[in-house]
């Protein structure tokens, strides 16, 4: 990617519209992102794209840390790598800051006005009803997001040890109140011993 106003203005926008998309959180627009960033324009590999979700999802902190992560790569990979030198961890910085400002700021606008209005007309059959209608959406982009992420992993010869601890924990979550931290430090340390 040639760093130009252009460019980062068009990300700064595609990212800005995402944001008002992201009902179910960030994560939920990450196939719009890969196809954006990985498949229309390049500017990432398919190998950093899902790094970077996957880096900041282990990480503690917000959700939306992945969005820093993938303007980091997209800046750095705009100046021509790590070892380019200032120049590339300058366009680094420039691509957290224009990544994370479009996704917070129109989200962060939207919400706190339309909670506002949503509070003060809570008894209204309208915002029950938006309410209710919401949550299928928003597990329509999760799964979509997950689909996404497991797409790198479809050769079952090879990985049916990894779709087997994804349906396990599917069926954890679903049927018991074992808390989620449990499940994850159990998936880490079965990939730690190499078994996933």
């Amino acid at each position: 990617m040639a760093p130009t106003l252009t460019n980062w203005a068009d990300l700064f926008l595609h990212f800005a519209s995402l944001s008002l998309l992201a009902v179910g959180g960030a994560i939920t627009t990450a196939p719009d992102m890969h196809r954006y960033l990985v498949g229309d324009h390049g500017w990432l590999s398919d190998a950093q794209f899902t790094s970077s979700i996957a880096l900041s999802q282990a990480a503690p902190g917000p959700n939306v840390l992945f969005v820093a992560l993938i303007g980091w790569n997209v800046g750095l990979n705009a100046g021509g790598g790590p070892s380019a030198g200032f120049t590339a961890w300058a366009l680094a910085l420039l691509g957290v800051l224009v990544t994370m400002l479009a996704t917070l700021l129109p989200s962060s606008v939207l919400t706190y006005t339309a909670t506002r209005w949503a509070h003060r007309n809570r008894e209204r059959r309208t915002v029950r009803a938006f309410k209710t209608g919401m949550a299928p959406i928003v597990i329509a982009l999760l799964v979509a997001t997950g689909w996404l992420l497991s797409a790198a992993h479809n050769q079952p010869a090879r990985d049916w040890p990894l779709w087997l601890l994804t349906a396990c924990a599917t069926l954890l979550v679903w049927r018991t109140r074992i808390h989620l931290l449990w499940m994850i430090g159990a998936g880490a340390v079965l990939g730690a011993l190499g078994f996933v």
